[in-house]
């Protein structure tokens, strides 16, 4: 049956006579000031009744409703943490997630949960006018493409990053060149071992011009088009060997 001690530590928990391996044994310590003061071995259903099934039973371990009794919770969400959360292992979510902040993954994000077909947006604070934010999205195309942009003038070369080499599908190097100031009679010579690029004035004249260069990844493909009841499968999305 369910125990109920130390409640004198202001600790209580709930469960079978011998708890699991896990952090509710921990919880127990009276002394211990870092894991919480209710420890729940088994699933665990707080708020109303949303979150069962059928059979009586929960839909996971936790299940939190829209409201604690006759409480409403902060902000009309089910869950509102305040501090910082971390989850060891899969979160899986049906809905929106908006970021008020910076974001940081220290591994990687896999491209097919970002398969909702509309535009990626991206919301920051205006830059100049108080109150305001605002929202751009991401460019979109059927590729892994990477890009650097500059001034060329002079000696007509445009120095590639160094850590292109083993980037970039170097036969995937393209050059977009702008005149500045007046027309000029501008082409690439050639791309050399994909670490320069030369620009030459075929009227002999000045080079003075903007430049962007662009190339696809190396590490990485996905196929542009596939059948509907593919779109599950993770090699048509984001892959990499690394």
């Amino acid at each position: 049956m369910a125990g109920i001690r130390d409640i004198d530590s202001g600790k209580i928990y709930i469960g079978s006579e011998t708890p699991k391996t896990d952090k509710s044994i921990k919880t127990l310590k009276g002394t211990n000031p870092i894991d919480g003061t209710l420890a729940v071995t088994g699933p665990a259903f707080v708020g109303n009744y949303e979150g069962i099934n059928s059979s009586g039973k929960g839909r996971g371990s936790l299940n939190v409703g829209g409201s604690l009794g006759d409480h409403k919770v902060r902000n009309n969400l089910s869950v509102d943490v305040e501090g910082d959360a971390h989850v060891t292992g899969a979160i899986t979510q049906d809905g929106n997630t908006l970021v008020r902040g910076a974001l940081q993954v220290t591994d990687k994000i896999t491209c097919g949960s970002l398969s909702s077909g509309l535009p990626k947006n991206f919301d920051i604070p205006h830059p100049n006018l108080k109150g305001m934010r605002l929202k751009h999205a991401c460019p979109e195309g059927p590729e892994a493409a990477i890009y650097v942009r500059g001034k060329v003038s002079v000696d007509g070369i445009i120095e590639l990053p160094d850590y292109w080499q083993n980037f970039v599908d170097k036969e995937t190097i393209s050059v977009h060149l702008t005149p500045i100031g007046a027309y000029q009679e501008l082409f690439v010579e050639r791309i050399e071992y994909g670490k320069r690029v030369y620009v030459k004035n075929q009227a002999g004249g000045k080079i003075d011009s903007y430049y962007q260069v662009w190339a696809n990844r190396a590490d990485c493909s996905f196929e542009v088009e596939y059948r509907e009841d593919e779109t599950g499968d993770d090699d048509h999305w984001f892959t990499s060997d690394t």
